[in-house]
C-alpha cells in the first residue's frame, strides 16, 4: 500500500506558489500595522509633550508656592491618592485594554457587557479604601504627610475620599482609548488634566490657600475628566441604546483571569516612584522627600514618550498578539522603541550632565537633589531603551509574567532603600529606585523576547542608541566645558544639538526618512507601494494556475 505523499513543505492545496501569498501576506499585514501604528505613535507623542511641559509647570508651582517641606506633603499625598487608586483598579484598566480589542462594538456587539465586569469590583474597593482611610486620616497624617502640619488629616481625609472619583476617572480612560481614536484618549490624558491642574493649583497657591486648597485644585480635573470619559464612551458602546450589559460568567471570568495577576503589578507600577517618597517621607523626613519628588517629577516627564507610545498602541498589540499575528506585533515594537529611544535618551542625558541646572529652576533648596537626579536619569537609558516590552506581556495575556518582573523590581526597591534612604536622603532613594528599574525591564525583556519569540531589536535600533549617545554627548561635552553644569552650559548644549538637527536635515537619507514616516502618519500608500511586487507575485501565481477573477 502506497504512502500518501505530502505537499512540499510551504506549499498548501494551490501549490508552491502558496508559500509566495503566505510571505506577501504577512509583508502585507506588517506595513499596514507599522503605518498605523506610526499615525497612533505620533498622536500619543505630541499628548505627551505637552502632558510633560505641563506637568514640569505644576512641579514649579508646587515647589514654589510650598518650599520643601510643603512639597513634599503635596507630592506624599499625589502619592497615596496615586497609589491607592492603582491598588483598587485591581488591573481592570489592563483588563478593558486587553479585552476591549477583541469584542465588537455598538448596540449589536458585546463589549458593553465588560464594563460592568470592569467597574463594579474596583468601584467597591476604591469606597472601602477611602471609608477606611477618612477614618485613620488622624493616626496616618502625622507619618505619611510630616510637612503638612495641623492641617494634615483634613488633606489626608480629602485624599482618601477622592480615590473611587479617580478610580472610575482611571478605568473609563482604559475604555476611551479602545473605543475612540487616540486624539480623544489625548484631549482628556494629556491635555485636560495636565493644564487644568497646574492652573488650579497655582490660583490656591497666588491666592494664599494652604495644602488642602491646593490639593483641591489638583482633584477637581479628574472629576471633570470622570465625566468627558463617560460621554465618550457611551456612544460607541451603546449605553443608553439598548445594549447589553449584562455580563455572562464567562465575561467575570475570561476578563478578571487575565486582571488580577495585573493588580499587584499594576499598583507597583503606578507606585514606583511614589513608594519611594512615601519612605523618603517617613525614614528621612519632608525635605528630603520633597527633593525627592522633584526629582522624580523631571524622570517621569522624560518617560512620558514612552507612556505616549504605549497607550497609542495597547489596543493594536492586543488585536495582533489575539491573532496570533506576532511577527507584525514584534515590528510595531520595534518601530516604536526606535521612537521612543530618540526622544527619550537625549532627555535622560541633559538631565543627567545638567541636573544643577534644572534643579535650580525649582529654587535652591532643591539643588542637594543633583545626585539624585544624575543617577536616575541614567538608569531611565536602561527603561527607555527596551521598550515596552511591559504592553507585549499585558496584551499577549501574560500578566503572571509581568507582575513576576515588577515583584522583582518592588522588592529590590525596598529593600535597598530600606537601607540607604536613613543615611543618605533623596540620594539613597534614588538608589534604589534606580537598582528597582534596571531589575525589572531586564527581566520584562526576557520575558517579553521568549514569549513573543521574534527579535525585539534590530540594527535601526542599534544604529539610533549609538547615533543618539554621541550626538548628544558631544554636545553635553561642548555645554560643560564651556558654561560649566548650571544653565548657560546647558543653553549652549542645546544650541549645538539644535544646529545638529538643522544640519541633519540636509542629508538626503534623513530627508527621505522623514518623507517615509510623514506618509505613514498621513495614511499614504507608501506601504501598499512597497508591497505591491509582492501583490503582483500572487497574482502571477493565481494565473499559473489557471485561477481567474
Amino acid at each position: 500500500m502506497t504512502a500518501p505523499t505530502r505537499p512540499p513543505a510551504g506549499a498548501g492545496p494551490d501549490g508552491p506558489h502558496r508559500s509566495g501569498a503566505v510571505a506577501a501576506d504577512t509583508v502585507d499585514i506588517g506595513a499596514a500595522e507599522t503605518r498605523r501604528s506610526a499615525r497612533s505613535g505620533v498622536a500619543g507623542l505630541l499628548g505627551a509633550a505637552t502632558s510633560g511641559l505641563f506637568g514640569f509647570v505644576l512641579a514649579v508651582v508646587i515647589t514654589r508656592g510650598y518650599g520643601t517641606a510643603g512639597a513634599g506633603a503635596f507630592f506624599a499625598a499625589i502619592g497615596v491618592v496615586t497609589v491607592a487608586t492603582a491598588v483598587c483598579t485591581l488591573g481592570a484598566e489592563t483588563g478593558l485594554m486587553w479585552a476591549l480589542p477583541r469584542r465588537r462594538l455598538g448596540v449589536p456587539g458585546d463589549a458593553a457587557r465588560v464594563l460592568p465586569v470592569a467597574l463594579i469590583p474596583p468601584l467597591l474597593a476604591g469606597l472601602v479604601v477611602a471609608g477606611v482611610g477618612a477614618l485613620s486620616a488622624d493616626a496616618l497624617a502625622p507619618r505619611l504627610l510630616r510637612g503638612s502640619g495641623d492641617g494634615g488629616d483634613a488633606l489626608l481625609t480629602l485624599t482618601f475620599a477622592a480615590v473611587p472619583v479617580v478610580v472610575a476617572m482611571t478605568l473609563l480612560l482604559a475604555a476611551l482609548r479602545c473605543v475612540r481614536p487616540i486624539r480623544a484618549y489625548v484631549g482628556v490624558q494629556f491635555l485636560l488634566l495636565p493644564v487644568a491642574r497646574p492652573a488650579l493649583v497655582g490660583a490656591a497657591a497666588l491666592a494664599g490657600g494652604g495644602l488642602l486648597a491646593g490639593m483641591t485644585g489638583w482633584l477637581v480635573p479628574a472629576a471633570l475628566a470622570l465625566l468627558a470619559c463617560l460621554a465618550l464612551v457611551a456612544g460607541p458602546l451603546g449605553l443608553g441604546r439598548g445594549a447589553a450589559l449584562r455580563p455572562g460568567r464567562a465575561d467575570w471570568s475570561t476578563f478578571w483571569r487575565f486582571a488580577l495577576p495585573r493588580a499587584a503589578s499594576a499598583a507597583i507600577d503606578a507606585g514606583s516612584m511614589w513608594v519611594g517618597v512615601l519612605l523618603t517621607s517617613v525614614l528621612a523626613g519632608p525635605a528630603d522627600a520633597g527633593v525627592f519628588g522633584a526629582v522624580g517629577r523631571y524622570v517621569l516627564a522624560g518617560q512620558l514618550a514612552m507612556q505616549g507610545l504605549r497607550v497609542a498602541v495597547s489596543p493594536q498589540l492586543s488585536r495582533l498578539l489575539g491573532r496570533g499575528e506576532r511577527a507584525a506585533a514584534a515590528a510595531v515594537h520595534r518601530q516604536l522603541t526606535t521612537w521612543g529611544l530618540v526622544l527619550s535618551w537625549p532627555v535622560y542625558l541633559l538631565l543627567a550632565v545638567f541636573a544643577l541646572a534644572f534643579l535650580q529652576l525649582f529654587g535652591p533648596e532643591f539643588t542637594a537633589g543633583v545626585p539624585a537626579m544624575t543617577v536616575l536619569a541614567l538608569a531611565m537609558l536602561v527603561n527607555t531603551g527596551v521598550g515596552n516590552v511591559q504592553s507585549l506581556l499585558l496584551m499577549g495575556g501574560r500578566s503572571g509574567l509581568h507582575l513576576v518582573s515588577t515583584l522583582a523590581g518592588l522588592t529590590v526597591t525596598v529593600s535597598l532603600g530600606l537601607w540607604l534612604i536613613p543615611g543618605h536622603g533623596a540620594t539613597g532613594a534614588a538608589l534604589a529606585w534606580t537598582a528597582g528599574i534596571a531589575t525589572e525591564n531586564l527581566t520584562a525583556a526576557a520575558f517579553a523576547r521568549a514569549v513573543v519569540a521574534e527579535p525585539l531589536v534590530d540594527a535601526a535600533t542599534l544604529r539610533a542608541a549609538a547615533a543618539t549617545l554621541g550626538g548628544v554627548g558631544f554636545a553635553a561635552g561642548i555645554g560643560v566645558l564651556t558654561g560649566g553644569r548650571g544653565l548657560p552650559g546647558l543653553a549652549v548644549s542645546l544650541g549645538v544639538l539644535l544646529a545638529g538637527c538643522v544640519g541633519l536635515l540636509t542629508l538626503p537619507r534623513v530627508r527621505a526618512g522623514i518623507r517615509v514616516t510623514m506618509r505613514q502618519i498621513r495614511g499614504s500608500d507608501d506601504a501598499a507601494t512597497a508591497a505591491r511586487p509582492a501583490r503582483n507575485r500572487r497574482e502571477a501565481g493565481e494565473g499559473h494556475r489557471g485561477v481567474h477573477p
